[in-house]
């Protein structure tokens, strides 16, 4: 059973230009013998026009040689004039046949014969009879008129009538050339859309899988329909995400391998401290207290970016096990609000929630969580009195969630590494400690786990975070 499968994405696309290439080639090898058979019908039709006008036109000048010729051989009885009229009379004979081959009717041949054997029989009367014959024969030449002229006059008809068939037949070569050309047209089309369409489908798989890759979601196989060659590609990304996954799952033991070893050390080391600032080991000289404040300062540091580094990698494992469900969105953001309000109450800002009634199929749980680092990074952030504001908005297929604050905004150097994970930027609050850089990293592994993306909008003078989540209703 023959099957595109089977071959190669370039093999298809050069069958596909050469059917179209054949097509055109047919189409136009058509075309060109349709124009060439008319063409050679023209030129043998004009041929023919001009060779049977003269042939009447030649008949007029051998009756009228003929008529000359017989009057004066009437007068003068001279043998030579009887022989011009003999060879006037085989001429005109000839030219009478050739006519009589371009539809002249064989009527007015006969006619014109009956005349001309009248016009014999006069020439060989007794001389009592020369003026009666002489009448007789001027009678008989201009019936020959008349016969020359209704046979010009058919000639003339029959050029007219074939010119009008040529011209009938070139029409109808014409409409038929123009329905060809356009049937080739609506074929090529057809099939460059088709083959462009049946070609692009998987290629448009291989962006949607080279996307996901990239943005770290390894739980699905990569199975991609197509050419050979396609197919191919797709099975080697299959085993990039087999080995990513491998990598990412590696990284995630060794991080909670590393974190858990350092923990252990870190616990005994903040105890040896306390004990030393206790005076358990004997009374400590002041620059001693010092060397021992700044070891318990340095390990609640560390401890604390251990249990970051924890936290991060725990978000960017659940990120991939969601579980969704419909959630109305403005609730989900109103109880994220009424679970910080202590927060932004002992700050005094202002925080409102505007939209619609807006559903989306989304882990409530994880979306919490990232709204909810939201909210924390504009409350640190926005100066006293300040207000943030919430609001949600539907687009077709997605819902909308942007956070705006009063803050200072994020600088324009931190913008293209704001959600990178552990950094922090250059513009930190003056009145609150340091932060640890995850917040928003994490914000991001959940957005971009439910399909969706979070931008930083610069619209300024704040930050400005906007949200897209698909599944909406």
């Amino acid at each position: 059973m023959f099957s595109l499968q089977r071959y190669s994405f370039r093999q298809l696309l050069l069958v596909a230009f050469l059917l179209i290439a054949t097509l055109l080639s047919v189409a136009s090898l058509r075309e060109f013998y349709l124009l060439e058979g008319l063409l050679g019908q023209s030129n043998d039709s004009a041929r023919q026009a001009v060779a049977h006008t003269a042939d009447a036109e030649a008949l007029a000048e051998r009756t009228a040689a003929m008529e000359r010729a017989a009057r004066q051989y009437l007068v003068l009885d001279d043998p030579t004039l009887r022989q011009r009229f003999d060879e006037a009379a085989r001429d005109a004979e000839g030219t009478l046949a050739r006519l009589a081959e371009y539809r002249t009717p064989s009527s007015l041949a006969d006619a014109w014969r009956a005349t001309e054997q009248q016009i014999f029989a006069q020439l060989r009367g007794p001389e009592a009879t020369l003026h009666a014959r002489e009448l007789a024969v001027t009678a008989a030449f201009r019936e020959l008129d008349s016969i020359d002229a209704a046979i010009a006059e058919q000639v003339r008809a029959a050029t007219e009538a074939r010119n009008q068939i040529l011209m009938d037949e070139m029409e109808t070569g014409r409409t038929q050339l123009g329905r060809q050309i356009l049937a080739t047209i609506v074929v090529t089309v057809v099939l460059a859309l088709g083959f462009g369409l049946w070609l692009a489908r998987p290629l448009q798989r291989l962006e949607e899988v080279m996307v996901r890759l990239g943005e770290n979601r390894l739980d699905e196989p990569i199975d991609i329909r197509g050419p050979t060659d396609v197919r191919l590609l797709g099975r080697r990304l299959e085993w990039l995400r087999l080995r990513l996954a491998e990598l990412d799952a590696d990284k995630s033991r060794f991080l909670q391998h590393v974190s858990h070893e350092l923990k252990t050390p870190l616990a005994a080391l903040r105890e040896g401290v306390a004990l030393l600032e206790d005076g358990v080991t004997g009374t400590l000289s002041s620059s001693q207290r010092e060397v021992a404040r700044i070891l318990r300062q340095n390990t609640s540091v560390l401890q604390g970016q251990i249990e970051d580094l924890l936290r991060f990698n725990a978000a960017a494992f659940e990120a991939r096990r969601l579980v969704r469900r419909s959630t109305e969105l403005t609730g989900l953001l109103e109880d994220v609000v009424a679970h910080q309000s202590l927060q932004w109450r002992a700050r005094r800002l202002t925080v409102q929630v505007d939209g619609e009634a807006l559903h989306a199929e989304v882990d409530a749980d994880k979306l919490s969580t990232a709204l909810g680092n939201l909210l924390s990074n504009a409350i640190r952030f926005s100066p006293a009195g300040a207000t943030i504001r919430f609001s949600v908005t539907r687009l077709p297929g997605r819902a909308c969630i942007d956070i705006v604050d009063q803050g200072p905004g994020v600088a324009a150097a931190d913008r293209a590494r704001v959600f990178e994970p552990f950094y922090r930027g250059e513009r930190q609050p003056v009145d609150a400690t340091r932060g640890s850089g995850i917040g928003l990293s994490i914000v991001h592994e959940y957005i971009t786990a439910h399909g969706g993306q979070v931008d930083l909008m610069d619209d300024g003078p704040g930050a400005h975070f906007h949200i897209e989540l698909p599944n909406a209703a």
